[in-house]
């Protein structure tokens, strides 16, 4: 089995759609017109949540007229986000076809089927025009991507010259992570690189850094403020992710905690 074979069966979300019914009528959200904040316990999949989607956004000037590429766009929580507040279009990219039918169905819950939409495909050949966008975004992804250089320069022939590229991922710190964690349940997927590694290869394949942060303290308080939290509720990321999910975060939280992982936040501009 390919590493892609094996990170698309980790994401499978067979029955994801009617899960999300399911909790969607327990949460007692049922037909209602639905939020991005309603949502931000389920869709935004990714180390402080929505916190860390907005700070993103913050980030970078967003215009209306932008069009938006989220690679990896998962459940749709980032760009349906960012369509609503902004009012731009966003294109989701995401390897899984039972996520991307999950976001298209919130999409229309939410009244943004107008603005988003998502297609199943590689981050590795994106099925896109050269320079059909003005934004590329993306969350958590790049730790199951091997070749890390092809998902940059991909990321880099989409755009137009002068275009961002917005980047919220985890990094490679000082040892081993723990397994299992949300991106993998073990090594044969995950691809963490340093920052310094994954600051080279962007600028092999032609970004310049606006801006470069690291984000790894706010998300160990994110986690511990998390381990004090009741049982899940009704939405949240163990609907996708099946049972063993709270490991799989706690793992997250306890990697960040002892150095083995980092958080980076990224604004590039394509050259």
């Amino acid at each position: 089995m390919s590493h892609t074979d094996r990170i698309a069966q980790h994401y499978d979300g067979n029955g994801l759609r009617d899960r999300l019914i399911a909790a969607l009528h327990a949460a007692g959200l049922g037909d209602k017109p639905l939020t991005p904040a309603d949502l931000a316990p389920l869709d935004q999949f990714h180390t402080r949540g929505l916190a860390a989607t907005v700070e993103l956004a913050q980030a970078i000037k967003i215009e209306p007229t932008m069009r938006v590429i989220d690679i990896g766009s998962g459940l749709g929580g980032p760009s349906r986000y960012l369509a609503s507040s902004f009012g731009c279009h966003v294109h989701g990219i995401d390897l899984s076809q039972n996520f991307v039918d999950a976001a298209a169905y919130l999409a229309e819950r939410t009244g943004l089927a107008d603005k988003v939409s998502y297609h199943c495909a590689n981050a590795l050949a994106l099925p896109c025009d050269d320079g059909a966008f003005d934004l590329a975004w993306t969350q958590h992804v790049a730790m199951n991507i091997a070749d890390r250089a092809r998902l940059y320069g991909e990321a880099h022939r989409v755009l137009r010259p002068g275009a961002h590229f917005a980047i919220y991922d985890v990094v490679a710190g000082a040892g081993e992570p723990h397994f299992p964690v949300p991106w993998s349940r073990g090594p044969e997927t995950s691809f963490l690189v340093t920052p310094e590694s994954m600051r080279a290869t962007l600028d092999q394949q032609g970004f310049d850094v606006i801006s470069w942060t690291d984000r790894t303290d706010a998300g160990v308080a994110w986690f511990e403020s998390r381990a004090q939290a009741p049982a899940p509720p009704p939405l949240g990321l163990h609907l996708a992710m099946g049972p063993d999910f709270p490991a799989m975060s706690a793992n997250l939280g306890r990697n960040l905690r002892e150095g083995r992982a980092g958080l980076v936040q990224a604004v590039l501009q394509r050259r």
